[in-house]
Formats: C-alpha cells, structure tokens, sequence
C-alpha cells in the first residue's frame, strides 16, 4: 500500500538524515522511479522534504541531521496524518507506523495530528452490500511483489477451458473498484492476470526480474487505455432530454461524450459499448426518454428486446 511506503520512508529520512532515490529504492525493494515518485508526493502533501542537487546530494528532511519531526508544523503534520490516516483504517501495519510517527511528534503537535488521522473512513462497501474482505491471494501476491520472487499461477481459463499454468514476475497489484489485477511480466511479455481467476498461487524461491523503468501507474494506465478501446469498438448517437444527462453520464461515465444540444431541451450524445446489444441493454430502461438516431443495428436490438417484454408482459 502506498501510505505504508510514504511513512516508511518518512521514518527512514528521519534516522538517515539524507537519502537518495536510488538507496530508497533498495531499502523498500521498489523501483527507482517509484521512490522518486513517493518522495515527490510527501513534498507535494507540505511535508519538509526537499531534493539537493549534486555529488553528495540526495532527499532530506528540512533542519539537516535532526532525527525527529520537530522540523514540522502544525499544518504539514496535518496534512501528513490526512493522507496517511485512511489507510490506517484498513492496514494494521499502517496503524502501527501511525502510533510511532505520532510518538515521534512535537507534543503540542499530536492532538491535531491524531484528529487529522480520524478525519476520514474509507468504507468499501455499497448501500445493501456486506463489508468487502481483501482476497487472501492478494496478500501473498503484494508480498512476492515486495520481495521480487517468481510466482507459480494456476489460471481458470475463460468459457470452461482448462487451467492453465504460469512462472511469472509479479510487478504490482491493482485494485479497480474492488476487483484486484495483478500486473506480472511472463515469458510472452507482460500481462494482467484478474486476482479471482487465480485458483492457486505460489510464492517461489526464484528472483523475479523487474525492469529498471517499470511504472506500475503508467503500465496500468495502458491497460485501462486498451481495455476501454476494446469496450468502445461501436458508438451510437442518442438524443437524452436534458434533465436527465447527468443519470446517463453517471451510469456510462467515459462511455457516454455529450456531442452537442439541438434544442427544446433535448441533447445529443455519442453511447459505446462493443456491441449492439450491449448498447441496447444500457438504453432499454430509458423508454421515452431518450432516442436512438443511429446505427439501425441498436435500433433493431432495442425494438426486439421491447417485442420480448410486450410478448412476456402484454397480455
């Protein structure tokens, strides 16, 4: 977890002093990159941490060699505990970094300091829904991630297929609105493997490899890229009386783009979806609502869907 990293590197800036990315990286078994990143956030969230250039340079904690947080004020420890307290909630070791970085506050500090960390709940499930446990897989995957150690998967195949067997690299975890993707390098180059089709993994005594320029926020943000291409191959245009666009953009989000307004309170926008069907299904339930200029394919699904229901529900 992110928050656990920006704490430990906190603590660890405070007993060294001075740290460079590239010794951060070593210390937490992340990329170079990754370090650089995380330490750029503190700086960006009002901590006092700052780079200095040159042969000796490296990362430090504004006041030089002291080891404590007296260095910070009232607000950046403030906005410290804000960023770290959710993940706190959740994340026993997070906890356990949270009661010693409050240990190690100026006094005066400590009482906003822990207010700041209760701030906010991340409560993960929906209206209706019970709480959300992490997959127990998970857990064992972040800690091959950490540890750089190859990972024996056995994969359900799609559509009854037979498992399949996998020795990859893991190369960092993902979770997407409460369903986790694991992102691992294979012998047919990298992959992203959904955390509920693993039936079994184990963690092995093997290095993993990791390349020296692997960004797990930019390899993911290909993946959504691609994923939402293949999620868009066919567009219809729809008219959605105008009230009533906020629901729709809500329900479809990138899937719905407003192209413009004709008037009298009607606006033209462009729905994808990789099928025809599909964008019927979205569309059924709008009835009157809406209309559909184009493709006639669209047109056709959603007048055979409403002969289904006449044929089931008309009598």
């Amino acid at each position: 977890m992110r928050a656990d990293r920006l704490v430990a590197t906190l603590l660890l800036m405070q007993a060294r002093g001075r740290v460079t990315a590239a010794e951060l990286a070593s210390e937490l078994e992340i990329s170079v990159a990754t370090a650089r990143r995380d330490l750029e956030a503190l700086s960006t969230a009002g901590i006092p941490v700052y780079p200095q250039p040159g042969r000796n340079g490296g990362w430090s904690l504004l006041g030089g060699s002291r080891t404590d947080l007296s260095g910070l004020t009232a607000t950046e420890a403030q906005a410290l505990f804000l960023l770290v307290g959710p993940a706190a909630a959740i994340a026993p070791e997070a906890k356990a970094a949270l009661r010693k970085l409050v240990r190690a506050l100026p006094e005066t500090f400590r009482g906003d300091a822990e207010a700041a960390a209760e701030a906010v709940v991340i409560d993960p499930a929906g209206w209706g829904e019970r709480d959300k446990a992490r997959p127990v897989l998970v857990n064992d995957l972040q800690h091959a991630v950490v540890r750089r150690r190859k990972v024996q998967l056995t994969y359900a195949g799609r559509r009854g297929s037979a498992p399949s067997e996998r020795l990859v690299d893991p190369l960092g975890l993902i979770d997407k609105d409460d369903v986790w993707y694991l992102i691992a390098g294979t012998d047919r180059g990298q992959r992203t493997f959904r955390v509920d089709r693993v039936l079994e993994a184990t963690v092995t005594e093997q290095p993993a490899e990791r390349p020296d320029d692997f960004d797990l926020s930019a390899a993911w943000a290909q993946v959504v890229d691609e994923m939402e291409q293949n999620r868009s191959l066919l567009a219809a245009t729809v008219l959605v009386q105008e009230r009533h666009l906020w629901v729709m953009q809500d329900r479809l989000g990138r899937h719905c783009e407003v192209l413009d307004s004709p008037g009298d309170g009607w606006v033209r926008t462009r729905i994808t979806a990789p099928t025809p069907l599909m964008i019927a299904q979205h569309l059924a339930g709008w009835g009157g609502l809406i209309e559909v200029l184009d493709p006639p394919s669209v047109q056709q699904e959603l007048a055979r869907l409403g002969a289904e229901l006449v044929s089931r529900y008309g009598g």
